[in-house]
């Protein structure tokens, strides 16, 4: 019996430990994702980035980590998962849980030039909202961001 309770435990402890690496490796690969977008859009110019920051299944689309982009007012400029919201302000427009996160994104922007948002969104593979940690870093007027799902 007492084995058995040292090999749950065990286990227990692994499980956390594989958990956790894949969370900070999901954050990690947000922010390689931004670096990359970032590259892409100083060698081919603001216009082409966003038009391929946009693209569904594109270079920038790896499923539930993406690349999407704001202008310094939070309004999108670019969405691979969702064109309907490319053009809309969305700086008042709250998470689940009211926080304006589009502020705090814009804000960090402003201040930091890059950083970490986390809030509430939904997550169009798993189809419901997640909580979401946001890497932003700001290239001349516009916000590009990844986040990763936890």
């Amino acid at each position: 019996m007492k084995s058995c309770i040292v090999f749950v435990s065990v286990l227990a402890l692994i499980s956390g430990f594989v958990v956790s690496s894949f969370a900070s490796s999901s954050q990690s690969d947000a922010k390689a994702l931004v670096d990359k977008a970032t590259a892409f859009f100083k060698s081919n110019g603001k216009e082409r980035a966003l038009a391929e920051f946009s693209k569904p299944k594109g270079t920038f689309d790896k499923g539930d980590l993406y690349v999407f982009a704001y202008d310094m007012s939070a309004t999108i400029v670019a969405h691979p998962k969702n064109a309907k919201l490319i053009g809309k302000n969305l700086l008042e427009v709250p998470d689940t849980d009211g926080k304006f996160f589009r502020k705090e994104i814009v804000e960090v922007a402003k201040n930091k030039g890059s950083g970490w948002v986390d809030y509430k969104y939904m997550n169009p593979e798993a189809k419901k909202v997640e909580h979401k940690t946001t890497y932003i870093l700001r290239v001349e007027d516009t916000i590009i961001c990844c986040g990763a799902y936890k």
